[in-house]
């Protein structure tokens, strides 16, 4: 069996692609508070690369990087069940048996000690080893197992004191049950025909057919329903090589028990499909549904054991990965896969996009506050809790990157308040924070190559059936723009034609002067409508406008509505 699977699935606590501060520090400050108000599996995530400015804020408040999670579509491994009923090769038809009735299966894996994957043992297969399909007299009388397993099914105890074999050999079974003239002349057949020694002879309380058997050498002599024969006949038993066996069971179930003493290897079914742990949702349905299989085995893609395994019915509601999402709440914003997953809860600051939808109902926070932190800090606050002073660090860090420390026209007394509150629990001076925050990590000072500059911090919308992006990146000073203007065009303009877009800008923000340039691409008519001071063909100068949601998606709507 293999190890069981943990019922209490983890709650992935997640902010957008291409992940400010804001959106990385809400989601360890979400995790901390989740993990001690009803989710003890809350785990921080993210699902891009973070900004030079977000690692310094992990590593100035001593706080791991969140895990870096892809896709969130269900996988073979996330569905699977772990807690595996299987059956190794060399257990016998009987453990088989009883191993599947009483778990009601009819398809069961074959799996050694180390968890590789022999195949498969299906229930019809089991008739198999009960009865040939070849229906000859030696073959019906014929079992192709050793005196150990068969000892063990029948419960047998050696009266002969040797060690059983565990050799496998074809055994021919013979129920001494006729007339004792009879059954020594079937002995003296089998003699002349040189496989006496292939011989089990089971029979009861009859000495004499006892003391025939043993004469002539028997592989094994089964006395059935505890008899047990008298010494004399134990002794010639020991001088012949004839292993005596005693069983409490009777004759007729004997019989029976000793073709359930075979190994199920030989019945393993090795035309099989099994599907790799990473394989998602979608495909894993497409590729049962065409097949007549039962049980399908999950593999390891690192090792390429066996972690678990899938009926059809796994897929039809199969347990989703669990989020809660912060700092967006558009699909088109979020982690690839999340439509198939399960969404606990959305804290954000923006505005409602038209994607999101859920089957249950679930918590759904979303206010007009400069930054999903101060949300994730106020949870604390009106519980009467503080934050750790690293985690608390990392709301201030939020707040002050998303609000230019409370100089955004984004900026509420909320965010006001909560930044008081954390400040003194950081033990941070938030001025000064804010100087080294915007300090480090200069995408247009290091140089930094247009595409990066691009992707660092993203937003997709879609606004009167019109798909834009918008990026933003923070600065001090305008320094270093004009050297890669024209590679940053060319990076928007290839986010055009790849995801079909509309617009395409990236606004610079000055954050000592609270102005902001804007790059855009695209649709001439819409660059028109652009209400900025134009400076040239994509170039835009935005005067006092430094807040992507409160003052630049609302100029570009209105650039959109008009077309």
């Amino acid at each position: 069996m293999l190890p069981e699977k943990t019922e209490n699935r983890p709650v992935y606590v997640i902010g957008h692609q291409n992940p400010d501060t804001d959106a990385i520090c809400s989601a360890i400050g979400n995790a901390e508070f989740l993990r001690t108000h009803g989710e003890p599996g809350a785990v921080a995530a993210r699902c891009g690369e973070m900004t030079l400015r977000t690692s310094w804020v992990l590593e100035k408040a001593g706080v791991p990087e969140p895990i870096l999670i892809h896709d969130v579509t269900p996988t073979a491994g996330t569905i699977c069940r772990r807690d595996v009923i299987s059956v190794s090769p060399d257990d016998t038809f009987l453990t088989a048996y009883r191993r599947m009735t009483e778990n009601s299966l009819q398809t069961i894996p074959v799996i050694d000690a180390d968890y590789n994957l022999h195949g498969l043992l299906r229930y019809f297969d089991l008739l198999s080893l009960l009865m040939p399909l070849n229906m000859t007299e030696m073959n019906v009388r014929s079992v192709f197992s050793s005196l150990s397993n068969i000892a063990t099914t029948i419960d047998g105890k050696c009266l002969t004191g040797e060690s059983l074999s565990e050799e496998e050999t074809q055994n021919i079974l013979l129920v001494g049950a006729s007339s004792e003239p009879s059954v020594r002349t079937r002995l003296a057949n089998y003699r002349r025909k040189g496989i006496i020694r292939d011989l089990i002879v089971i029979c009861g309380d009859r000495p004499n057919v006892q003391l025939y058997a043993v004469e002539h050498g028997v592989r094994a002599l089964v006395t059935t329903s505890g008899a047990f024969p008298s010494l004399d006949i134990i002794e010639t038993a020991q001088t012949t090589g004839t292993c005596i066996l005693s069983t409490p069971w009777d004759t007729a179930s004997v019989g029976q028990l000793i073709r359930c003493s075979r190994k199920v290897r030989e019945q393993v079914q090795k035309d099989y499909t099994v599907f790799p742990e990473n394989m998602p949702l979608p495909e894993l349905r497409q590729a049962a549904v065409k097949r007549k299989q039962a049980l399908f085995p999950v593999m390891s893609i690192k090792t390429n054991k066996i972690i678990g395994v899938l009926s059809k019915t796994d897929l039809v509601d199969p347990p989703r990965t669990r989020v809660a999402l912060v700092d967006h709440n558009e699909f088109s914003q979020a982690v690839k896969g999340v439509e198939e997953a399960e969404i606990v809860e959305v804290m954000d600051h923006h505005r409602l996009g038209t994607q999101l939808s859920t089957r249950d109902p679930i918590r759904f926070l979303n206010e007009p506050v400069g930054s999903t932190s101060t949300l994730v800090a106020r949870r604390f606050y009106h519980r009467n809790v503080e934050p750790s002073q690293a985690v608390a660090v990392c709301l201030c860090a939020g707040i002050l990157s998303d609000t230019l420390n409370l100089t955004s026209p984004t900026a509420a007394r909320a965010d006001r308040e909560m930044l008081e509150w954390l400040t003194g629990i950081a033990k941070i001076d938030a001025k000064k924070f804010t100087e080294e925050f915007f300090a480090t990590g200069s995408l247009l000072r290091s140089k930094t190559e247009p595409s990066v500059i691009i992707q660092a911090d993203r937003k997709t919308f879609t606004e009167y059936g019109h798909k834009i992006s918008i990026s933003q990146i923070e600065e001090i000073g305008m320094f270093g723009l004009e050297d890669v203007q024209e590679g940053l065009v060319r990076e928007l303009r290839k986010l055009v034609e790849k995801e079909g877009l509309k617009l395409a800008c990236l606004l610079v923000t000055d954050i000592v002067t609270h102005d902001s340039m804007l790059l855009a691409v695209g649709d001439e008519e819409a660059l028109e409508n652009i209400e900025y001071e134009r400076l040239g063909p994509n170039l835009f100068s935005a005067t006092d406008v430094v807040s992507r949601k409160k003052q630049l998606f609302p100029a570009i709507s209105r650039a959109l509505k008009t077309l």
